[in-house]
Parts: structure tokens; C-alpha cells; sequence
């Protein structure tokens, strides 16, 4: 994984902890990051067009049965 998404996920690590979301959570969302950054070949989410995000969160509610609620940046 690039060195970018490295400090992104720790990012993501340090913002969810601040949260005090519970761990399950917390491991839920890094591996969907994860596997968003890796579908679309190791690029930065941030260099990402808005309708990358859509498909993949519409992805994971139809696909994956994600509750919509999961994918409401808080």
C-alpha cells in the first residue's frame, strides 16, 4: 500500500478512536477503505471524481446489504 494511504488509515484510526466508535466498527471501516483504495488501484480516495464514491457505497448497500446509515459521513 502507498505511503499515502498509509497516513490516511491512521487518520481514519485516530478520528474514529477520538469518536470512541467500538472497535468492530472501527475494523469494519478501515477494511472498507482498504478495499475501496485497492478497487480502484491503489489511488488516493482524495484524487478520486465524487461518482468513484457513489458507485462504491452503492456497491456496498446493494451488493453487501451496508446499512445507508454506515454511509453518512458523520
Amino acid at each position: 500500500m502507498q505511503e499515502r494511504s498509509k497516513k490516511l488509515l491512521e487518520q481514519v484510526h485516530k478520528t474514529i478512536r477520538l469518536k470512541h466508535y467500538s472497535y468492530k466498527t472501527e475494523k469494519s471501516h478501515i477494511d472498507r477503505i482498504r478495499r475501496y483504495i485497492f478497487v480502484h488501484n491503489k489511488r488516493h480516495p482524495q484524487d478520486m471524481e465524487n461518482a468513484e464514491i457513489e458507485a462504491f457505497t452503492k456497491h456496498l448497500a446493494v451488493k453487501e446489504n451496508i446499512a445507508a446509515s454506515t454511509q453518512n459521513p458523520s
